[in-house]
């Protein structure tokens, strides 16, 4: 047993010569490598990152591109006598426009006229408006003024005399007969219809509509 002890010593103590004094050194090993590193009680190890994942859905330019909804655009619609401003609401009413629909009151100057010329008395005049009704057309006024005009039959008043002749065309195609156009200057009240947060396809209804009320028009809403 003794015997066996003291050759196993002297196998490791040769295995121990022969690793340290006769071997080849490992090329890829550091015999030193506590020398080599530079102040070691200063590494630490950091956390690790996480990767960002892609966004979903859209690119992010293509995503700011995209319009929001609704829009900031108005589209107006007039201008309107008093008499034909209820008719042009009722017409917009199908639309359920809702909060989105305005008014805009203004004052305007006009210098032309349709009209039939002034009747012997008040009956006369009405009777003549009532021919004008029962054709269908609602835009018409009795002048009550003391004057030349007094108990005339106003059809629209205009702003241009191009304006005038187009409505007297208008009435004309309806069947109305001895209507004419004169230069009159007399201050209208007028009424314009505000439509906000409009695309294109609500515009083109309101301009579909507009064709039913003669001498109006669709537009951008004044800045």
């Amino acid at each position: 047993m003794r015997a066996f002890f003291l050759l196993l010593l002297l196998a490791n103590l040769g295995f121990f010569a022969w690793a340290n004094f006769y071997s080849e050194a490992d090329k890829e090993s550091d015999p030193a490598p506590l020398t080599r590193q530079v102040a070691p009680e200063k590494l630490r190890v950091l956390p690790a990152i996480a990767t960002a994942r892609p966004p979903q859905g859209k690119p992010a330019a293509e995503a700011a591109a995209a319009p929001a909804p609704g829009g900031n655009a108005c589209a107006e619609w007039g201008a309107f006598a008093v008499a034909d401003a209820a008719r042009a609401g009722e017409a917009l009413a199908p639309l359920a426009l809702g909060s989105r629909l305005a008014q805009r009151q203004v004052e305007e100057s006009a210098s032309w006229w349709v009209y039939f010329p002034p009747r012997p008395n008040r009956p006369e005049a009405q009777k003549k408006a009532d021919e004008v009704k029962r054709l269908g057309i609602e835009d018409y006024f009795i002048v009550p003024d003391e004057g030349p005009y007094k108990f005339a039959v106003s059809l629209g008043v205009f702003k241009t005399e191009a304006a005038a002749n187009n409505r007297l065309e208008a009435l004309r195609a309806k069947g109305v007969k001895a209507a004419q156009v004169g230069a009159r200057e007399t201050a209208l009240q007028k009424t314009h219809f505000q439509v906000r947060a409009s695309d294109e396809a609500l515009v083109s209804k309101l301009r579909e509509i507009a064709k039913g009320f003669a001498g109006t028009e669709v537009r951008d809403c004044p800045s």
